[in-house]
């Protein structure tokens, strides 16, 4: 009785319109009430979990030292005239060169294959739960089913694209902040670069968010509908019309989430010991597959919701 009142509550809420919370809601729903598919998750997330406890450390060691060397000014004043400062400029040295390339290689190539396969199962499956096609699988068919039938090429292709735009989004954003402090912190008319600097950051950190609900549906929509790349990506956009203030609140969620693990690791300095970085990578790991799960739902509820205004406009110009 209590599964067919679940049964009817699930259905009830696909026929209406989702707010961030109903997403988040079942989002949540899926791995609380299908035990296998919990384990499952975190049995494909193990290679990723391990990586990123690893890139989470020497993120966070990285991040340390240069917010140390940002706080030292770049310039002095000599006879009214700006003039590098030699001990700043030393601290840009060739091995915290090296750190940052080899930074952004963990980033671009482990991590980019790790997270799409986790990713590429965790939607497969989470799509076949929520559709109640299979309302119950066990973990020897979940080996099977989802890698035989997701486009993983197709799907690489598309996680490329949302990689390469969000990267420089996020370089953007890093930019604005290392050329605030580095350039314009220590002058005397500082207040009005703090003021113009924080509204450019703010503006772009708020269209970031409102692009990261459409890259991540067009990733869905490559593995859902076999649609890749750039056509994926205008479909996605297309899907999203309407609903960019949604997507982008949804993506707040989880950012002010990514957020508020990794800033006390940072203050602390959890870096210097393994357990708080495991706990911040395992509550960071948890909060993705929840996104993804969000993502899914929020594609299938866009998608419904602009057929249904498609087939309303059709039905309409019949009736005139």
């Amino acid at each position: 009785m209590e599964d067919m009142e679940t049964e009817s509550k699930h259905t009830m809420m696909k026929k209406q319109k989702l707010e961030v919370f109903d997403i988040l809601k079942e989002a949540l729903t899926i791995p609380y009430k299908h035990i296998n598919f919990f384990i499952f998750t975190i049995i494909i997330s193990l290679p990723l979990f391990c990586f990123m406890v690893y890139y989470e450390t020497f993120l966070l060691s990285t991040l340390v030292e240069t917010t140390h060397i940002l706080t030292i000014p770049i310039y002095r004043y000599n006879y009214n005239w700006l003039i590098p400062d030699d001990h700043m400029t030393k601290q840009f040295n060739k091995d915290f060169g090296y750190k940052l390339i080899q930074l952004g290689l963990l980033y671009l190539v482990p991590r980019y294959l790790l997270e799409l396969f986790s990713v590429l199962v965790t939607v497969d499956l989470a799509s076949k739960i929520y559709n109640t096609e299979e309302r119950s699988m066990t973990l020897k068919e979940m080996i099977h089913k989802p890698v035989l039938k997701a486009g993983f090429r197709g799907t690489c292709i598309t996680y490329l694209y949302v990689l390469f735009f969000s990267t420089c989004t996020v370089l953007g954003l890093i930019w604005l902040v290392i050329h605030y402090c580095v350039v314009f912190k220590n002058f005397s008319f500082y207040v009005l670069f703090a003021v113009l600097y924080g509204a450019s950051f703010i503006a772009l950190l708020t269209k970031y968010l409102e692009w990261s609900a459409m890259w991540n549906m067009s990733v869905v929509i490559s593995m859902l509908e076999e649609i890749y790349g750039a056509e994926a990506l205008a479909l996605s956009a297309y899907f999203n019309r309407g609903s960019e203030e949604r997507g982008q609140s949804l993506m707040l969620v989880f950012f002010v989430w990514g957020l508020g693990l990794r800033l006390p690791c940072l203050i602390l300095g959890c870096h210097e010991s393994g357990n708080g970085i495991i706990v911040q990578v395992l509550f960071s790991g948890l909060g993705n597959v929840i996104k993804w799960v969000a993502c899914m739902i929020y594609f299938y509820d866009c998608k419904k919701r602009i057929l249904e205004k498609k087939v309303d406009e059709e039905v309409g110009v019949l009736v005139q």
